[in-house]
């Protein structure tokens, strides 16, 4: 299948970067090279270092930023490799990252990735294809409460417990070995009621095992801190998030970033000596326009946050 992705938030995330032409930039979620596209289409004597752990991302990124070939450094890497891979290519430090955190539509659309609960596919839910823990690991080898914990924690699912369950019950009798295997015992697992309004009965299980697959909130963080500690002061760190543990997770980092102060309210002063390395663009997140809501509605849940180095 054609590598295709919609790139949510466009114009509002390139132009968050405020991008100098001589800059070196990092789009640590390449894609298929949409965002990092415009930005190349912005520099001169600039770089942009495009990071991908899907091989085939990589692989349609080349195609699509054909133009620039001489402008871009391609890294089959997760981005919380990030320190490491500049590192590797002798750069300290850029004038901006860029991260859309999540799912892209390729894989949505792809039904043998198995991320999608509206294809029949084997469970799987990599975003790297080298690794060998799966989808079908989870849902068939951690216990009742691990499973319970991912669903509630990962997927903000109040039913987590009785799907966890109805899960447990159904891999007794075989393994649980495809989307829609899974997908009708989840269902079962919800009231009926309960399915009546709202997303699919799926979704935010699908959304928790995949998280928990990939290791994507764990991340995070740490990664947050390892690139602000590497932009030039004024470059910037946008990060496109797609539901809520995210946003808050991205939110609170940055605001540590702002205010890393460890002292405790009642003292007159600072003591700790911890220093603000960057202050906080956004203090509300940039949502997608009515007109990206209508083209895409993908893009519902999406929110940008912005942080500078000073």
């Amino acid at each position: 299948m054609e590598f295709h992705h919609i790139s949510v938030l466009l114009s509002e995330s390139i132009e968050a970067l405020a991008i100098r032409p001589e800059g070196i930039y990092v789009d640590g979620t390449l894609g298929g090279g949409g965002h990092s596209y415009e930005i190349c289409r912005r520099l001169t004597t600039g770089r942009l270092i495009g990071i991908d752990q899907d091989s085939n991302a990589i692989c349609a990124a080349k195609e699509h930023l054909a133009p620039f070939l001489d402008k871009v450094t391609f890294v089959n890497d997760n981005f919380s490799h990030v320190e490491t891979i500049l590192d590797q290519l002798g750069i300290e430090k850029v004038d901006g990252f860029l991260l859309d955190i999540g799912v892209s539509s390729y894989q949505l659309d792809t039904a043998e990735r198995g991320f999608s609960y509206m294809q029949d596919a084997p469970l799987d839910m990599r975003m790297d294809e080298r690794r060998d823990f799966s989808a079908y690991d989870v849902v068939n080898t951690y216990s009742e409460e691990e499973l319970a914990r991912v669903i509630y924690e990962y997927g903000e699912e109040r039913w987590a417990k009785r799907i966890a369950q109805f899960i447990v019950q159904a891999r007794a009798q075989t393994p649980i070995q495809t989307t829609f295997e899974l997908v009708e015992i989840i269902k079962k697992a919800v009231p009926k009621g309960a399915r009546k309004d709202g997303p699919h009965p799926a979704k935010r299980t699908f959304q928790a095992i995949r998280i928990e697959v990939n290791g994507e909130l764990e991340i995070l963080e740490r990664t947050i801190d390892a690139m602000t500690k590497h932009l030039n002061v004024g470059g910037r760190l946008a990060i496109i998030t797609f539901h809520s543990l995210e946003d808050r997770i991205v939110k609170n980092a940055f605001r540590k970033q702002e205010n890393p102060c460890t002292c405790p309210p009642e003292f007159p002063v600072c003591v700790c000596g911890k220093v603000p390395l960057a202050k906080v663009m956004t203090r509300k997140p940039i949502l997608p326009s009515a007109e990206e809501l209508e083209q895409n509605h993908r893009a519902r849940s999406a929110k940008l946050r912005v942080l500078e180095r000073i």
